[in-house]
């Protein structure tokens, strides 16, 4: 006899496979039924409905009379092991489209000059942009240029290319490397009203550090992210003992 407890780490167990599925896009915007998605995992009509309600939770899925189950709030990858803007990294899935809400030259804030090396006051490009995907908002991204590299990128196409692309284009460079940090953030009001959630989501927060190969520091960028619509990915190698 299967006693609830085993029935609910089933369920998440049913949950978390079709969950990956999901994100993998390797299944349509209309789940198989639930006895298929019993064959699928080996599990019971009680253990798929069950983990499916996990998934309604999320807002992963919604169930729709008449029609079945719905994946609702696909989510996408996003590799943090190359330096690759959005767009970049969802290809395939549809065109990323940002709303350019500023534009303009600065002067550096504390933070931000420490951050470039520059001094306090000194010019720099600040950016910011709802970047959204299928309509939908992904991220809140609010970026700092030098003045030398991002003056020029003020008259380009901010609102369709990846700023990492029309840096180098625009300037004849190539970026080099950058330092990221991940934290997760509850959102506040003007973020979530940004970003179309309820204030005190769980997002994340990037901080991201780009610089030249030569090690000049150049693009400092503090992103806000849907945790429901992206997942941060990584390959990770372990080193020699």
């Amino acid at each position: 006899m299967v006693t609830t407890q085993r029935r609910a780490e089933r369920a998440r167990q049913v949950a978390d496979g079709l969950r990956q599925r999901i994100v993998a896009g390797e299944v349509g915007d209309l789940l198989p039924g639930e006895r298929a998605l019993g064959e699928w995992f080996g599990a019971s009509r009680n253990v798929v409905r069950e983990a499916l309600g996990l998934l309604r939770d999320e807002g992963l899925v919604e169930r729709r009379q008449g029609v079945g189950t719905l994946v609702v709030r696909p989510k996408y990858g996003h590799g943090l092991d190359r330096l690759t803007g959005l767009a970049e990294a969802l290809e395939g899935h549809g065109e990323v489209v940002n709303e350019v809400r500023t534009a303009e030259t600065v002067a550096a804030p504390p933070s931000v000059a420490e951050r470039l090396g520059l001094t306090a006051g000194e010019e720099v490009v600040h950016l910011e942009r709802v970047r959204r995907l299928g309509g939908a908002p992904l991220s809140l991204d609010s970026t700092y240029l030098v003045a030398d590299l991002g003056i020029p990128l003020l008259g380009k196409d901010l609102a369709h290319r990846d700023l990492f692309a029309l840096l180098e284009e625009t300037n004849g460079i190539r970026l080099g490397r950058a330092e990221v940090e991940v934290h997760a953030v509850s959102a506040g009001p003007d973020t979530a009203a940004l970003l179309d959630v309820a204030p005190g989501t769980a997002v994340f927060a990037l901080d991201r550090l780009t610089r030249l190969p030569d090690g000049r520091p150049v693009d400092a960028e503090w992103l806000h992210i849907r945790a429901d619509r992206l997942t941060l990915r990584a390959t990770l190698q372990r080193g020699a003992a």
